[in-house]
């Protein structure tokens, strides 16, 4: 029997994608990157107001993802919930721009968070539609590409936008990436004639929700020694219940990373308004305070091909097993000490000095690392840990327990108990107990057999790139 041929090419609609999504996430980030400066500066708001508000939207970022899903995957596929909600973004933009306000700034972000709910869980998702068997050998090679689109797109921004703000003021600074995601819009659009369309799958007759339902209803009827979710085989397969078991574990998992999130988007926050109060001239140049967030695509950019094509080798020819559950809990713990790190500039800053914003540099590198290592390696590892009909409900948790920590961050933003070095001096202790609960929990952790890989790619996730 011969084998279809292979094609070594990525079919022609990809540049379309690509560059859509790299528009979208110089808008995104771009936007995002003057933020907290904009709401403290040009609105008048309280550093601890502004803090709460920008953590409150990163929170509507990942929670909308969850309808976005649903819609596409329920009723009208995903290129009709990326077309249409991505006109949210579009408003958004245009929204926080025309109208220098509170209100324009609520009405702005609700718009771009609802665009955010299409867009996230679709797009990388929509990229692996449009290949046919005989290319599916390239979609590592495509998201590697994408990684570097999305990367390229947020440095650029980051860099830009802060500038523009200083320049012009609010209105062209977040004019320009309402321009671009525009752009990406119109691109996106364009090449819709070439796309492969596949059709809404329908809710699932076994799916997580069903099995876990059923099971809570029949609490108390299984036989001795049986799990709580084993009574559900009397009516699901027995794959569908071994799956929703997988879910559970891997939310065991999940819990203690959402500390790691409660610190990771404060680069956009707290460490701007940190940059802010120090000394940032350089060589004559005085650097953007919003600018110094580029610190983190670049220490990403530079990390995972060290780590992959380096450091990971070298430990495993030296016996040391790489294994995910070791990698995630080693970011953990360094992303404590990104927090130590500008705990120390913050004393300094409190003790009445002016430190230079290079000191911070070494904690964007921290964070970066912690980032490779947790986020980047967290949904390698759930993907391998649940079967295929469960890998939706993992990246639904997953958009959680980035929300969850946002919104806590929110919270001690808004209560504003803790003031100068302390603030962070908190949240490096809540990121200790989050890496000590995180080891507790991957000791016992037992792996399932892996699952087959998916079929469809793992979607990219949180952050500029990799997993996130």
């Amino acid at each position: 029997m011969s084998q279809a041929p292979v094609n070594d090419r990525f079919p022609r609609q990809i540049r379309f994608l690509a560059w859509n999504e790299g528009c979208e996430r110089f808008s995104f980030y771009g936007m995002s990157s003057i933020l907290t400066i904009y709401m403290v500066t040009f609105l008048g708001l309280q550093d601890s107001d502004a803090e709460a508000n920008f953590h409150l939207f990163v929170f509507a970022v990942y929670v909308t993802p969850l309808a976005g899903a649903w819609l596409a995957d329920r009723f009208f596929g995903r290129y009709r919930v990326i077309l249409w909600l991505s006109l949210g973004y579009v408003f958004g933009h245009a929204a926080v721009a025309l109208f220098e306000s509170d209100w324009g700034l609520l009405l702005g972000l609700s718009l771009i968070a609802a665009g955010a709910g299409g867009l996230k869980p679709c797009a990388a998702a929509y990229v692996g539609d449009q290949f046919p068997p005989a290319s599916r050998h390239l979609i590592q090679k495509v998201y590697d590409l994408y990684y570097w689109v999305i990367n390229l797109g947020s440095l650029a921004s980051t860099l830009l936008i802060p500038e523009l703000l200083a320049r012009f003021g609010p209105r062209v600074a977040f004019a320009v990436p309402g321009v671009l995601m525009a752009v990406a819009l119109l691109v996106f659009w364009w090449g819709r004639k070439r796309y492969v369309n596949l059709p809404p799958t329908g809710p699932n007759p076994n799916g997580f929700f069903r099995v876990v339902r059923y099971a809570i209803q029949r609490l108390g009827t299984g036989r001795a020694g049986q799990g709580w979710l084993d009574v559900a085989a009397e009516r699901y397969p027995a794959e569908a219940v071994e799956g929703a078991k997988a879910v559970f574990r891997i939310l065991g998992v999940f819990a203690p990373i959402a500390a790691f999130w409660s610190l990771f988007f404060q680069y956009g926050s707290s460490w701007v308004l940190q940059a802010d109060r120090m000394g940032r001239d350089l060589f004559g140049y005085e650097v953007k305070a919003s600018q110094m967030s580029s610190l983190n695509a670049v220490f990403v950019l530079v990390t995972i091909p060290i780590f992959a094509g380096w450091l990971y080798p070298l430990l495993a020819r030296r016996g040391v097993k790489v294994e995910p559950l070791r990698k995630m809990r080693a970011g953990m713990f360094v992303t404590v000490l990104s927090f130590v790190w500008v705990m120390g500039i913050q004393i300094a800053i409190d003790a009445g000095l002016t430190p230079h914003v290079a000191w911070q540099a070494p904690a964007y590198l921290l964070i970066s690392v912690g980032e490779v290592l947790v986020s980047v390696t967290a949904l390698e590892f759930a993907y391998t840990q649940a079967p295929q009909s469960m890998k939706s409900v993992i990246m639904s948790l997953w958009y959680l327990t980035i929300a969850a920590g946002s919104l806590l961050t929110a919270a001690v933003a808004k209560l504003n108990r803790f003031h100068g070095a302390w603030y962070f001096g908190f949240f490096a202790l809540l990121m200790l107990f989050g890496a000590l609960a995180f080891s507790w929990v991957a000791r016992r952790y037992r792996p399932a057999a892996s699952f087959l890989p998916s079929p469809e790619p793992a979607p990219v996730g949180p952050g500029r790139g990799t997993a996130r």
